[in-house]
């Protein structure tokens, strides 16, 4: 009879027992109706954004899309054409560039020429200034042989 007191008056563990069991069923309860009504919000969260938000950004979507494609479709038609315009506007840069440079040769080859031909003409200038000092210094001194007997 004293270990059926003692376990009465000192060994609380039957007690404690008892009330961990009734504070988890608690616990438990409550958590798990709060857990349903969270669930419950987010069924009906999610089914309003399916029947309602998901078909009006879908349409949304479509609507910004197409016009997207066709502003982008548009601007790369734009610069195709640029780029073409740019081509053709190198290619005529080249094609006188080429055309002027051809002009300048041939107007180097002419000036080529023309110095050629005045050198010539001074070359001929300067044998016939250099024949005719000859002929007077020849002529100087045949005069000086006629009076060198002084």
């Amino acid at each position: 009879d004293v270990g059926e007191i003692y376990s009465r008056l000192l060994d609380h563990r039957p007690v404690i027992q008892g009330e961990i069991r009734y504070f988890i069923k608690e616990f438990e309860e409550k958590r798990g109706l709060r857990e349903l009504r969270v669930l419950e919000n987010l069924k009906s969260t999610i089914l309003a954004t399916k029947e309602h938000v998901l078909p009006t950004c879908e349409q949304a979507m479509q609507d910004h899309l197409r016009e997207a494609c066709e502003r982008l479709q548009a601007a790369n038609a734009r610069i195709h054409r640029l780029r073409e315009r740019e081509h053709e506007e190198r290619k005529l840069q080249a094609d006188k560039l080429l055309a002027g440079k051809e002009k300048r040769v041939a107007q180097w080859e002419e000036f080529m020429r023309e110095q050629q031909k005045k050198r010539a003409e001074v070359d001929e200038e300067h044998r016939k200034a250099m024949e005719r000092l000859r002929e007077q210094y020849s002529q100087m001194e045949k005069e000086l042989t006629k009076y060198g007997s002084f």
